[in-house]
């Protein structure tokens, strides 16, 4: 087939845009290469029929428009990951709804130009136009290597572009050579001669295609001894050092805590804040009813509940993505395999781990950078185990139920509930990978990229991209649900009690505001109590009742499945303190709380009960939101429904277990 002809198919196919792919091994600059040529435009969307992602963008090279398909990076076309065989399917046409691309632009490093020509060798065997790209060519200066890409370009049979990321230059030479591509100019490549003639001997194909790499390099590459390598190895003693190495993790890990936890939490106060002011405009100036509640309640809650997270995604992958470009990320994996794999989990595990102490979701999020599927199942499905932001209003409101002048005895339950929730990640780690996810943990083999400064700009980019993904796919399903269960607790309608009655009249014939505002809270107490979800708590009471809960604490369980933090307000409005007393006033919830009493005259909130309900919260899948990650991220509920119902099951029996047992030896 001539170039002309396959460009006219590949015009046909793809709605008269012609469709080029960018592939290369990982940390070869395809992503900086990418957003330089494509900027804000791109689009991530998943490989048909999987959750590996690729990123895709319109633009245009001279006056012809195109489309970019950025695929995940790839060492070579011999399947030895989900990512590569899909790369590779993609290259050569055999995914469904994705032909053959017009051509192919080859990223490669070329500080490493003899590992990145091993896939440029295999794909120049695909009959595609192709265009080498050599990336880092500051880098290759620095270290006094010199490339002859006249002659390389002869060798290889195709355009060669140098390409300097930081100084910007390189990529105006790209475009040119992209527009020759899409009118014809460039011929579609073949097995290179000397190549061909290795594959054709008796001996092993992957040693021909290395052998030639090699030949190819010691002709046309010539580097000089640079003392960068040596400063790397230095460095590398330090940082891969079985002692210094996890050291220099726990600082750097700490700094990155810090700016997911600390720092983000002042702009999820502005979003929060935002949302209430929001929700506060609306309910002024709307009529009050059923609309006016479902806007402030429903949409602009459910909307709000949703977007306080994106500071924590922003910054985790701003802060991943820098830790990455510097080529640290890499060596944190490899330090911290060796403990990680004695319970099932790789090492690259760790930093989800962290992350998800500020929120299950961008820890789930931050998966992505584990290959093996089942390690990153794993991983997933124990990640909510680990203490998040959103339980910490529920461990404060049951530490200070049961130490109220006793602050050291509270900071001890506080850290207990932190360690129980990673003691218990690590053993379920450890039950899975015997049980439905057999199999020893992935080995960790990957090379070490070298050391360079990282890029603000792609790290920025990356960021935004991931929000964006959150926001679309994550945000239309939360709403939904953020609707039903405002339905929920809100219908079938109560009408007030004649006491309450009683008080309303009272109240607006002597102008008593503060009556108005008790009796408004009694009628809410009353209205959620003969909700659906109210009706559900009295309902399930003789299941909870071996924990020590009662319907009203059920009702805040059922409440918080939505999002753990929830109970706190729920629980100001079932036990008649109003619903943002806990927030305003904490002190008149947790005496209320306190006050409590069961049919039979006996407090509710006991030593046992408190404790019962702490160790539920820590170990139970309560957020909503971090569910419909799970399904996202794994292509499927039946991942997302594992996670709920065996973190449900632990949640009970832990719960029963911790309030019979102090029963039993009180």
């Amino acid at each position: 087939m001539t170039t002309a002809l396959h460009q006219e198919q590949a015009k046909a196919r793809t709605g008269n845009v012609p469709v080029i792919a960018i592939a290369g091994n990982p940390n070869a600059g395809k992503t900086t290469l990418f957003n330089a040529l494509t900027g804000l435009r791109a689009k991530t969307s998943n490989f048909p029929g999987t959750t590996i992602e690729c990123r895709t963008s319109r633009t245009k090279f001279g006056d012809e428009e195109v489309e970019l398909l950025d695929l995940p990076g790839l060492y070579s076309l011999n399947d030895c990951s989900d990512e590569e065989k899909l790369a590779g399917d993609a290259l050569q046409g055999r995914i469904e709804g994705r032909e053959k691309p017009t051509g192919i632009i080859v990223v490669a490093d070329a500080t490493n130009l003899e590992r990145n020509l091993y896939i440029a060798g295999q794909i120049l065997e695909i009959n595609l136009p192709v265009v080498v790209a050599l990336t880092m060519m500051d880098l290759a200066r620095r270290e006094q290597t010199s490339i002859n890409t006249e002659a390389l370009s002869l060798e290889l049979g195709c355009p060669i572009v140098s390409i300097d990321g930081r100084a910007g230059s390189g990529f105006e030479g790209l475009r040119e050579e992209c527009e020759r591509m899409l009118k014809g100019q460039i011929a579609s490549t073949s097995m290179p001669e000397r190549l061909q003639h290795a594959c054709n001997c008796n001996s092993c194909p992957f040693k021909a295609h290395f052998d030639w790499t090699r030949e190819v390099c010691d002709k046309h590459v010539h580097s000089k001894v640079s003392s960068q390598t040596d400063k790397s190895f230095e460095i590398d003693r330090l940082l891969t050092h079985p002692i210094g190495g996890i050291l220099a993790f726990a600082t750097v890990m700490l700094s990155f805590f810090f700016m997911v936890f600390y720092i983000a939490q002042y702009p999820m106060g502005w979003i929060d804040g935002l949302f209430a002011h929001t929700g506060s405009f609306v309910s002024q100036h709307l009529p009050q009813g059923d609309l006016n509640s479902l806007l402030v309640e429903g949409v602009i809650g459910g909307v709000g509940g949703m977007l306080v997270f994106l500071p924590q995604i922003c910054i985790l992958f701003f802060s991943l993505t820098l830790l990455e470009d510097t080529g640290y990320l890499a060596r944190a994996a490899f330090v911290m395999d060796r403990l990680m794999r004695r319970v099932g989990l790789p090492g690259k595990a760790f930093v989800p781990m962290l992350s998800a102490h500020a929120c299950a979701i961008p820890g789930i999020m931050a998966t992505r950078g584990i290959e093996d599927k089942r390690d990153r199942l794993v991983t997933i499905l124990v990640l909510p185990l680990l203490t998040c932001s959103a339980r910490i209003p529920v461990y404060a409101m049951v530490c200070a139920l049961l130490f109220p002048s006793e602050p050291m005895m509270a900071a001890l339950t506080f850290t207990g509930a932190y360690a129980l929730g990673g003691i218990v990640a690590l053993v379920m780690a450890f039950v899975l990978r015997r049980s439905i996810l057999p199999g020893e943990t992935r080995p960790l083999v990957l090379e070490l990229p070298r050391y360079k400064m990282p890029s603000i700009r792609n790290a920025f980019l990356m960021a935004l991209d991931r929000a964006g993904i959150f926001v679309r796919r994550a945000g239309t399903v939360i709403m939904v649900i953020s609707i039903l269960l405002w339905t929920a607790s809100t219908y079938p309608k109560s009408d007030p009690t004649s006491s309450v009655s009683q008080m309303f009249e009272k109240a607006e014939r002597t102008n008593d505001e503060a009556m108005a505002k008790e009796a408004s809270r009694l009628q809410a107490q009353h209205a959620f109590a003969n909700s659906f979800a109210g009706r559900l708590g009295q309902a399930i009471e003789p299941v909870i009742a071996p924990l020590g809960f009662d319907w009203q604490i059920g009702v805040g369980v059922i409440s918080s499945f939505a999002a753990r933090e929830v109970i706190v307000s729920t629980l100001s409005i079932v036990y008649g303190v109003g619903s943002d007393a806990g927030e305003e006033d904490p002190d008149s919830l947790y005496d209320a709380l306190r006050a409590s009493k069961r049919s039979d005259g006996s407090p509710v909130f006991t030593t046992a009960t408190c404790l019962s309900l702490l160790v539920f919260y820590v170990l139970a899948m309560q957020c909503l939101p971090t569910q419909v990650v799970t399904r996202r991220e794994t292509g499927s509920w039946k991942w997302a429904a594992l996670q709920f119902g065996y973190m449900t099951i632990l949640a009970y029996f832990g719960a029963f277990a911790t309030y019979q047992g102090l029963l039993l030896f009180s």
